[in-house]
């Protein structure tokens, strides 16, 4: 992507700020959850049930979901969803202090907040590239920055201060978490307005709505490509965040300090990734960069597998963090530039759908090889399915196919009101990198 010398809109600063906050809460959140888990049961499929919990809302309702984004005002369904995350919060906070905490009301609380996360983070994707204007380079910016913060916070601050948190009362990380989701509402609410997606036709169904967007990314191999990538990457790094806890205590000796301190090690290696994506995507072109990530995650999740103490363990887990970072600047700044803007929302749920669709399988599937097997067998199954597809979609995200699709992409002369297209030529836009 072409350089480009605007500035980022004061907008995106609160914006920056308001994901920065809740992503500290979400980092206490990710360290206590499982730790508040093992202190109710030690059974891996029971673990498998509240991981896989929170991903299920997507294999639901995603779809559905990005199709009524696309209808709804953005910015106000984030700081709504925010604040009723913020509320929901007090449910597992107070059965903490009551002492009637339980995994079924743990898998219900991951599930809800799972919900939340599906409209705000559809609505978020949306939203940036219209307060942008869509413009390649400065989401790429964005992204990083955002990417960055997300991995600091969430990462070096949030999984030590959990376990800390947690040390002081099960409580308390989830009144942590809370009061994040309650501020991050308050700043979102403060947003400038953007342009509102065309309502859609009287004639329009839901349902029809959410199967075109839903078509528009089965048939471009470029959008396909960068939605089974991690799809399947989700199988693999759900099932590694299933038993990395057991992992990390039963095989590598650590402690519940020590288990936030292996998640900083990969929010180390995340912001590295963040910070060196432009310079990979400029210097590999990004299609490629994408494939070499790809590969440095299935590789470092190997020597995770291997690893015979802790100090390998964050090695590796780092080096995964890198190619994640990375991953996650250059995919999502991709999409977001080459999309049509009344299409963004249902494209980015379809995406999404597909990766955390996948998840459940993760989780379940390393509940089950970690009982039937060893807690390491999960670790290496994750490694070959990622090195696997790194393979099979290494030719749908080739630097040909991102360069054709930015082209069409900026041909598009009103992004955000659909109705002053061709519709034959949005059709046989769909098509061109297929035919590519």
């Amino acid at each position: 992507m072409t350089s480009d010398v605007k500035k980022l809109p004061t907008g995106f600063g609160r914006l920056w700020t308001a994901q920065t906050v809740s992503s500290l809460g979400d980092g206490v959140l990710h360290a206590a959850l499982p730790l508040l888990a093992l202190t109710l049961t030690r059974d891996p499929m029971a673990l498998a049930v509240v991981t896989a919990a929170g991903t299920l809302p997507w294999l639901l309702f995603g779809v559905l979901g990005g199709a009524l984004v696309d209808r709804w005002d953005r910015r106000r369904t984030m700081w709504v969803t925010d604040a009723a995350r913020a509320v929901l919060l007090a449910t597992p906070a107070a059965a903490a202090v009551l002492d009637v905490l339980s995994i079924p009301l743990l898998a219900t609380v991951a599930f809800l907040l799972g919900l939340g996360g599906l409209f705000f983070d559809t609505a978020a994707a949306a939203y940036l590239p219209d307060l942008l204007g869509r413009a390649p380079a400065l989401l790429e910016r964005a992204n990083s920055r955002l990417r960055g913060t997300q991995t600091a916070v969430s990462g070096f601050a949030g999984p030590p201060a959990g376990a800390a948190l947690l040390a002081l009362g099960r409580a308390v990380p989830l009144l942590a978490d809370a009061v994040s989701f309650a501020v991050s509402a308050l700043l979102v609410r403060s947003l400038p307005a953007t342009p509102r997606p065309t309502p859609p036709k009287a004639r329009e169904s839901l349902l029809r709505q959410a199967r075109a967007g839903a078509s528009y990314v089965f048939r471009d191999r470029l959008l396909l490509g960068l939605a089974l990538r991690p799809a399947v990457g989700n199988v693999a790094f759900v099932a590694v965040d299933t038993v990395l806890a057991l992992f990390a205590h039963a095989r590598l000796g650590i402690d519940t300090f020590g288990f936030g301190l292996l998640l900083t090690a990969e929010a180390t290696g995340g912001l590295l990734g963040a910070g060196i994506a432009s310079f990979l995507g400029r210097r590999l072109g990004t299609g490629a960069a994408l494939t070499v990530t790809a590969t440095v995650e299935g590789l470092a999740i190997l020597g995770l597998a291997a690893a015979p103490n802790p100090y390998v363990a964050g090695l590796a887990l780092a080096v995964c963090g890198a190619g994640v970072g990375a991953t996650m600047v250059l995919g999502p700044s991709l999409r977001q530039a080459i999309v049509p803007a009344h299409l963004m929302g249902r494209v980015t749920s379809t995406s999404r759908m597909l990766a955390m669709c996948a998840a459940p399988f993760g989780a379940f599937l390393a509940g089950w090889l970690a009982t039937t097997h060893d807690v390491r067998t999960p670790l290496y199954t994750a490694a070959g399915l990622l090195l696997t597809m790194t393979a099979v979609t290494s030719t749908m995200t080739t630097n040909r196919r991102v360069e054709a699709a930015l082209s069409a992409a900026a041909q598009d002369t009103d992004p955000v009101h659909p109705e002053s297209r061709d519709p034959a030529q949005e059709q046989a836009r769909g098509h061109r990198s297929t035919a590519k």
